[in-house]
C-alpha cells in the first residue's frame, strides 16, 4: 500500500510537470505588453482582445491550469494521507534522483574542462611559437594571462560536493 501511495503521488508530481511545461510552450506565443506604462483600462482591453483573438490557445491554457489546479488538489490529498515514515522515503527517494542528476552534470562538467584544459594548452603552445616574431614586429607580446587561466572541477567526498578553479 505504501508503495503504491508513493507511485501515484509521483505519478501526479509527473503529470504536473508536463502540464507545466506545455502551458509554458503555450505561454511564449502570447504577445507580452508592449508598453508598461499603459493604464490599467488599456491592460484589460489588450488581454481581451487577446483572449478574443485567441480564443482556442486561452482555452487551451484554461484548461491546463484547471487540470493543474485539480491535480494539485489531489496531490495535497495524497500527501496528507501519507505516514511521517513514507514522507521521509518519498524525500529520500526525490534525493537520490536529484544526486543522480547532479552526478551526470558534475561528469559533463570535469569533461567539457578536460577538453578546455587542452584547447588551452594547445593555444598557449600555439603563442609561445609566434611570440618571438610578433615581438619583432608589433613591439609586445601575442597573447598575455596563461598563468591565471583556470577551468572548473567538481569533486566529492562522498557527502559534500565541492567545484574548485584548477590552473591550467
Amino acid at each position: 500500500m505504501e508503495q503504491e501511495q508513493t507511485a501515484e503521488i509521483a505519478a501526479i508530481q509527473s503529470q504536473i510537470q508536463a502540464l507545466r511545461q506545455e502551458r509554458a510552450s503555450f505561454a511564449v506565443q502570447i504577445t507580452p505588453l508592449e508598453n508598461d506604462s499603459s493604464s490599467p483600462q488599456a491592460i484589460v482591453q489588450l488581454y481581451r482582445r487577446q483572449a478574443q483573438e485567441n480564443a482556442e490557445l486561452f482555452a487551451q491554457l484554461k484548461g491546463i491550469d484547471d487540470a493543474i489546479a485539480a491535480l494539485e488538489a489531489l496531490l495535497t490529498k495524497k500527501q496528507a494521507q501519507l505516514t511521517p515514515r513514507q514522507i521521509q522515503s518519498i524525500q529520500q527517494q526525490q534525493l537520490e534522483e536529484a544526486k543522480k542528476q547532479a552526478q551526470i552534470h558534475a561528469e559533463r562538467i570535469n569533461e567539457l574542462a578536460a577538453q578546455l584544459a587542452t584547447e588551452i594548452r594547445s593555444l598557449k603552445a600555439c603563442a609561445d611559437r609566434l611570440s618571438p616574431v610578433y615581438w619583432q614586429i608589433y613591439y609586445k607580446p601575442f597573447i598575455t594571462g596563461f598563468q591565471t587561466i583556470s577551468v572548473p572541477h567538481v569533486r566529492s567526498d562522498g557527502e559534500v560536493w565541492t567545484i574548485v578553479n584548477r590552473i591550467v
